[in-house]
């Protein structure tokens, strides 16, 4: 069966092969059929193309002369005047507009020329303003430097005239002060001395300081020396003091009288002997006597001053110097320069109680009235110095001024000379622009019209040559109509041939493959017959013993199905074994996994069994200790001891934790607990005596503040009642045809009640203190005091300037107010009124001497009542 299919095999490959050459030989021919019409449609496209050749234009265009290499050879002559024409057109525009642009850039070049010419002339100009300012500049420096030298002169100049006015006020003060001082120590001098009282009485002179005059810078030496005497009262002779002693003991005061010596004995001088020795008449050496320096020009005054000055010397240095002179001469009184005074009475350091003269008065208001012309000076001159300081400032600021403006105008002109460097850099730059543009436009001007000319006279030819052209053209047309029918049939022809050629050489490729491929099979098939007769050879030679051997296969195949299918049987038994082994083991695993999770179970809760064992033995073992240590019992006694009582609802675990959080907070033990327990329940007793006794008290305390609140309350209220009526009164008395009243704020509460004061005084209508006048509201003061003053008296009442503020009409009301209330009382008023000085009864002021130390004076103005 092998053999003979592949017999037919082979037969079939042979006539397929067969066929293939026969049908390959008849491609072959056809192809060869189609050789002579590819030559008649090659011949026939050669024709129609030297016919389309000669039906092209003979020259070529105008501008064709000039076309590059590769574009089109020939254009038609109309086109070539038609882009001619509008490139004529195009070029003329592009003048027109290039020389519009070229006007625009001349009008643009004048403009900036004639910018740059302003730009020069700002910058001539700012330079001549930048040199002007320099100038003025320099200038302002100079008359600054000047004017602050004059303010400088002016300042020092006006600090010397403050200083000068200073010490001028401080010499007219002082000046001032001492001829005050000296004038009230006469005053005093004349009222000690009795002058008042002697006032009348004839041959009575005054006091002596007012009778002499001493030598500048003798003054001090002279109170030393004079003493007391200088207060002295002196009397025109013995018998004139008698008549002033007579008229003092009649009238029982006290004073000191000085007679002048009588008649016949002046002219005597007393030159005491210093020595103790009569008739030496010799002074210490170094002494001046004070008498020489002190002259009167009343008569008889030499004899007294010889008298009071007798054995006067000064030492021209320090109480030292005359101490050692008092000391060597006893009976000298030795003063200073100073006023320090050594006599056979005492000695002294300092100035004593003043002595002066009324020649010293004199020069003393000489000096002040000096000081006060100088003072005047030193003002004027001052004021002068401050017009001149002002001056300065003015003058400097005025200054500062002009030159902030010069630097401004300065800062102006650089900022506005690189502004209009900068104007004229661009602008030059603008300019070199413009100029480049206008001459590159002017090229391009010139260039266009040339070439438009070019082009205009091209147009003419082209014209012409477009008309022939057009001629030609159509003709042309027609003829390249009919030449391109023939193109399309030549074309037409043509792609049919192509087509039947490539699907002549398709086909010829095509059976030619297959015939290789057919050749190729038959080859093998071939070889494969051969192998295939040699291996039949052999096979018809081995046919028998395999008939024998299939025998023998057969049965043993029989035996090996039944062997099979048993195995199949034994297979499917041992399948179905393994499977039910396998959801054993796979139960087994499962229950392994069990068992495994439980020993683990297990051994960890015997692992936690055995240390909550170690641990509850350790607690045992920690209990053991603390109860041996705590307590001091054994374990065996404390388990025999019954067990405390618990709340219901409560476990033994959980009354342990609340204990041992108890123990957690009463902290740690304190041996010293019992100690402190009893001493804090000794203090507990103690403040709880303490606090008994508080109690007690308090409860007495509040018995006594109720009765004193009581008490205070009638007190208050009787003295409120007592207060408003007599406000009531003294008010019209201060306040003629008005009202006034007081009123509680709280009546029903006393103790917090407040007092108002309504007053409404004659022809008003407030009520209000605050719409008052402030003399007014010092009347309705002075009655609601006056009014506590009648209500509750006092043995003495002072008054601090309460009547400062009123007018004439007011304090007379207000001092009959004082005549009313001084029987009853006795009143120190502070006051600067004259008459409130007139009613008083006596007269206290403060005054300051030479020296500085303050002094009361005091005067009686009429007799205690």
């Amino acid at each position: 069966v092998a053999a003979a299919a592949d017999d037919g095999l082979v037969a079939t490959l042979e006539a397929e092969a067969a066929g293939l050459m026969s049908d390959l030989a008849a491609a072959e021919a056809e192809v060869e059929g189609l050789v002579p019409r590819a030559e008649q449609l090659a011949g026939a496209e050669a024709a129609l193309v030297h016919q389309q050749a000669d039906q092209a234009p003979d020259q070529p265009g105008i501008l064709d002369t000039a076309r590059p290499a590769g574009g089109c050879a020939h254009r038609a002559p109309a086109e070539e005047a038609a882009e001619v024409r509008a490139q004529v057109a195009t070029l003329r525009h592009g003048a027109e507009r290039d020389r519009a642009e070229a006007g625009r850039l001349r009008a643009r070049l004048a403009s900036l020329e004639s910018k740059a010419a302003r730009l020069d002339g700002e910058a001539v100009d700012l330079a001549d303003r930048m040199a002007t300012a320099e100038k003025a500049g320099s200038a302002l420096e100079l008359e600054a430097e000047a004017l602050a030298r004059r303010r400088q002169d002016a300042r020092a100049a006006l600090a010397r005239a403050e200083a000068a006015r200073r010490a001028a006020e401080e010499r007219h003060y002082f000046a001032t002060a001492r001829a005050q001082a000296l004038a009230m120590a006469l005053d005093e001098a004349r009222v000690r001395a009795g002058a008042d009282r002697l006032a009348g009485l004839a041959g009575v002179m005054g006091p002596l300081g007012e009778l002499v005059q001493v030598d500048h810078g003798w003054e001090l030496a002279l109170a030393a020396a004079a003493g007391d005497a200088l207060a002295t009262l002196v009397v025109d002779g013995p018998s004139r003091a008698m008549e002033a002693l007579e008229r003092l003991a009649d009238d029982g005061s006290s004073a000191v009288v000085l007679p002048s010596p009588p008649a016949g004995e002046g002219g005597r001088s007393v030159d005491p002997d210093p020595t103790g020795q009569p008739g030496t008449g010799d002074w210490p050496v170094g002494v001046t006597p004070v008498r020489p320096h002190v002259r009167s020009d009343v008569p008889g005054m030499d004899e007294l001053l010889d008298l009071v000055l007798a054995g006067a010397v000064a030492v021209p240095g320090d109480w030292r110097s005359a101490l050692a002179v008092a000391r060597a001469h006893r009976r000298l009184v030795v003063v200073t320069r100073t006023g320090d005074r050594f006599g056979p009475s005492g000695w002294r350091i300092g100035t004593g109680p003043a002595g002066v003269t009324g020649a010293a008065l004199a020069e003393a208001r000489k000096a002040a009235r000096e000081a006060a012309v100088g003072l005047a000076a030193a003002a004027e001159e001052a004021e002068a110095a401050r017009s001149e300081d002002a001056a300065a400032r003015a003058a400097e600021a005025e200054a500062e001024r002009a030159m902030d403006q010069i630097a401004a105008q300065r800062s102006g002109a650089t900022a506005s000379k690189g502004r209009l460097e900068g104007e004229r850099e661009d602008l030059a730059g603008e300019l070199e622009a413009t100029r480049s543009q206008l001459e590159e436009l002017a090229g391009r001007v010139r260039a266009d019209e040339a070439q438009a000319g070019r082009l205009e006279a091209l147009l003419p030819g082209l014209e012409a040559a477009a008309a022939t052209f057009a001629e030609r053209a159509a003709d042309a047309a027609r003829a390249r109509a009919r030449l391109g029918e023939r193109a399309a049939a030549v074309a037409a022809s043509r792609t049919d041939l192509e087509i039947r050629a490539a699907e002549l050489n398709e086909r010829r490729r095509m059976l030619g493959q297959r015939l290789e491929e057919v050749r190729h099979r038959l080859e093998g098939q071939r070889s494969r017959l051969d192998q295939a007769a040699a291996r039949r050879c052999q096979l018809e030679a081995v046919l028998p013993a395999v008939e024998r051997l299939t025998g023998l296969v057969d049965a043993r195949l029989e035996r090996l199905d039944e062997e099979v299918a048993a195995a199949e049987e034994r297979h499917l038994h041992q399948a179905e074994q393994r499977l039910g082994r396998l959801r054993h083991l796979e139960s087994l695993r499962a229950g392994r996994t069990v068992v495994e999770r439980q020993l683990a179970e297990a051994r960890e809760r015997l692992q936690r069994a055995g240390i909550d064992v170690a641990e509850a033995r350790l607690r045992r073992e920690a209990a053991v200790e603390a109860l041996r240590r705590e307590l001091d019992c054994e374990p065996e006694a404390a388990l025999e001891a019954p067990c405390p009582m618990l709340e219901e609802g409560t476990s033994p675990v959980r009354r342990a934790r609340e204990l041992e959080r108890e123990l957690r907070l009463l902290g740690p033990v304190n041996p010293l607990a019992s100690e402190e327990l009893a001493a804090l329940e000794e203090r507990h007793s103690f403040v709880e005596g303490q606090l008994d006794d508080i109690r007690s008290a308090r409860r007495e305390l509040g018995k006594v503040i109720r009765a004193i609140d009581a008490e205070m309350v009638g007190l208050f209220a009787s003295a409120y009642e007592d207060v408003a009526r007599s406000f009531d009164g003294l008010f019209a008395t201060l306040f003629p045809g008005g009202t006034g009243r007081l009123s509680l704020t709280d009546p029903a509460s006393l103790l917090d009640a407040g007092v108002e004061v309504e007053a409404r005084p004659a022809g008003k209508n407030v009520r209000k203190l605050s719409l008052l006048s402030g003399g007014e509201r010092s009347l309705v003061a002075l009655a609601f005091l006056f009014a506590v003053f009648r209500s509750r008296p006092s043995p003495f009442y002072l008054l601090d300037e309460v009547e400062a503020a009123l007018d004439d009409v007011n304090l007379l009301r207000f001092l009959a107010l004082v005549e009313e209330f001084r029987h009853e009382a006795q009143m120190v008023i502070v006051t600067h009124q004259k008459r409130t000085m007139e009613i008083a009864d006596c007269l206290y002021g403060v005054t300051m001497a030479p020296g500085g130390s303050s002094r009361v004076l005091s005067e009686r103005t009429s007799s205690p009542a």
